[in-house]
């Protein structure tokens, strides 16, 4: 627990010099919503932002269409009309939007079949259509919309027997859009790394598959500069660097493994113990991301992953156990009943592709799907931070009763822990204010997290906001939103009204949310000239995570001046002051009880104090959990 010392005027200057002057933090909240209505059926997937028209495109699988908001009033989002897909393929994965151009991934009927790219105008016209790989699961244009790259995927068929190559296909966008062709078209093979020796961690384990055939190319993020792309395949933990205009592979390296067994590493492994147990296990987690966003922190290119996970699950073929059924190495694992009881680590799906390391039958290691976690990594590949187990942290902290719930069952408590826990998804990187932002959503209990990413080494935690009616009936479309799967950020200077935005668009109750992004810090309009950024180090340094019933603040004076605690919610609100007034030199305890000024027990949630001492101004967070 850190100890304050304040000197007058010396600790502000010195962070004055080492981080930018403190803006207000930010605070989403609920902008405007269009709910479908339509329950799990992948109504709303992937959406773009067009600024010029002011449209929202979203991608509906379930209807094989593309749904074309307008977002002239952010508040109420009108559904002006639909594209119909289905002469084009078997359903959407992506859609991307450049000035006057909608950019679709289709997925062929056979999805093992070449797909499509199909372009439109931003009123839904047609324009042309661009054979590319099997199974075209995202799409982006580089920022100066030279180029549209596309990844794709290349799953095999459910007998496995036809497994086609994962692929990029790289298209030099024309201003004439009709006149491109296929000649357009550059395409990024991984044939050469068939048979060559791989990073430990990058997995290729498809029967019979060649390192092409293995590949499935998920995610694409772009440097802002538009010549270099890194794209993730999921399944095989791993990522590609590409350079963009020779369409070659610069590097390819695994991602690693996270180990559970590390202080802030803990997870919830058991869906069968009646409780919120997150705790360390002796297993590996493969990070295994699913979306990715591109940040340049000013000096250096950096990759932030929403580390998901995935098995492949197939008749032909599946890895997918539970550790309970791994006979597991009597050295290595010497307590393996209890271990694999089904209330300790038991019930925990786990790959059978890893962790026999001599090779002899048994297993010495347990390997997981996902990280439970958001990363962030240098164009390397090297590991800069991750978020250890702060979402399940916090998700228990918030909604103890609905921890780990799964996205299309309410009163589902403890459901996905023995899969892969929250789930984390989308992942984007917004500028508000000039300071950079990660938000993060959350497949299976929903809601959104967000992160102040201006150091990259210890980004802050700023807040979990989750759109979800846990009292509400997902198939009567009563829960609200379900499933966050997009995620598009819209900056100030293109929003429809002047302020930056946040969509949601959630793929089981086909719902599209918008939220407002407002600056809300604590004491946001009475700030000293050099007060200090909000930053955490890690929860559990930063502050008490979680107290339940009293937490103790310290606080050590150096000379005796005037001191004003106060403690604020997350809506910047005051609810309790613990001093203000003279205090003596010396060590102090400063006791908070978690209720407001009248007595009223608070709920659950992020709270601030400020500390105010002479021309001193700190603000640090505390996690209540009743």
């Amino acid at each position: 627990m850190q100890i304050f010392t304040i000197r007058r005027g010396l600790l502000c200057m010195l962070l004055f010099l080492l981080v930018s002057s403190l803006e207000a933090q930010i605070q989403l909240s609920v902008l405007g919503t269009y709910q479908s209505g339509i329950f799990d059926d992948g109504a709303a997937e992937i959406s773009a932002f067009d600024p010029i028209s002011r449209q929202l495109f979203v991608t509906n699988s379930g209807q094989n269409t593309l749904d074309v908001f307008n977002l002239t009033n952010p508040a109420t989002p009108v559904l002006a009309f639909s594209i119909d897909l289905s002469p084009y393929g078997g359903g959407p994965n992506s859609v991307a939007v450049k000035p006057h151009v909608v950019a679709v991934a289709m997925e062929a009927d056979i999805k093992q079949d070449p797909g499509t790219v199909v372009f439109f105008d931003p009123f839904g016209n047609f324009i042309n259509e661009l054979s590319v790989g099997a199974l075209p699961d995202m799409l982006t244009f580089t920022p100066n919309g030279k180029f549209l790259l596309v990844a794709n995927e290349g799953e095999p068929d459910d007998d496995y027997l036809v497994d086609p190559e994962g692929s990029v296909s790289i298209i030099r966008m024309r201003n004439n859009v009709a006149n491109m062709n296929q000649n357009n078209i550059r395409t990024v093979s991984f044939a050469a790394y068939n048979g060559a020796v791989l990073d430990p961690s990058l997995r290729v384990f498809g029967p019979n598959a060649t390192a092409a055939q293995d590949f499935e190319p998920e995610f694409i993020a772009v440097a802002d500069n538009s010549k270099v792309a890194w794209v993730v395949l999921q399944e095989n933990n791993g990522m590609a660097r590409i350079r963009i205009r020779p369409a070659k592979i610069k590097r390819l390296f695994g991602l690693g493994f996270k180990d559970h067994m590390l202080p802030n590493n803990k997870l919830d492994a058991s869906n069968r113990d009646n409780a919120i147990n997150i705790a360390n296990w002796p297993a590996f987690g493969m990070y295994q991301p699913d979306a990715i966003a591109y940040h340049y922190d000013g000096c250096r290119r950096l990759i932030l992953t929403a580390n998901e996970g995935d098995a492949r699950d197939y008749d032909g073929f599946s890895e997918e156990e539970r550790a309970k059924d791994l006979t597991l190495d009597p050295t290595a694992f010497p307590n393996a009943n209890v271990l694999q009881d089904d209330a300790n680590l038991g019930r925990i799906n786990v790959t059978n592709t890893l962790g026999d390391t001599d090779h002899d039958g048994d297993f010495d290691e347990i390997y997981t799907y996902g990280a439970r976690s958001f990363s962030i990594r240098n164009g390397r590949g090297k590991l800069i931070y991750d978020s250890g187990d702060e979402f399940e942290q916090l998700t228990a902290a918030f909604l103890p009763n609905e921890f780990n719930s799964t996205d299309d069952e309410n009163g589902s408590l403890d459901n996905r822990s023995d899969d892969k826990g929250p789930e984390p998804e989308g992942i984007v990187v917004g500028h508000v204010n000039a300071t950079p932002y990660a938000f993060i959503g959350l497949e299976r209990i929903g809601g959104i997290m967000v992160y102040d990413i201006s150091n990259v080494h210890a980004p802050a935690f700023v807040q979990y906001i989750n759109n979800r009616d846990f009292t509400g009936d997902a198939e009567q479309g009563t829960a609200k939103d379900l499933s966050p799967e997009g995620l598009v950020f819209i900056p100030a200077h293109q929003s429809p009204n002047g302020s930056p935005i946040l969509v949601v668009s959630n793929e089981v109750s086909g719902s599209v949310t918008l939220y407002s992004i407002g600056n809300t810090a604590p004491g946001a309009n009475n700030r000293q000239a050099n007060p200090e950024r909000l930053t955490t180090v890690n929860l559990e340094q930063n502050f008490p995570n979680p107290f339940v019933e009293r937490t103790s603040i310290p606080l050590q004076l150096e000379e005796a001046m005037p001191v004003r605690l106060q403690v604020y919610n997350l809506n910047g609100q005051m609810v309790r002051t613990l001093i203000d007034g003279n205090m003596k030199p010396g060590e102090h305890q400063i006791e908070w009880d978690g209720t407001s000024a009248n007595g009223e027990v608070l709920p659950s949630g992020i709270y601030f104090y400020r500390l105010e001492a002479a021309n001193n101004l700190i603000v640090r967070k505390m996690v209540l959990a009743r």
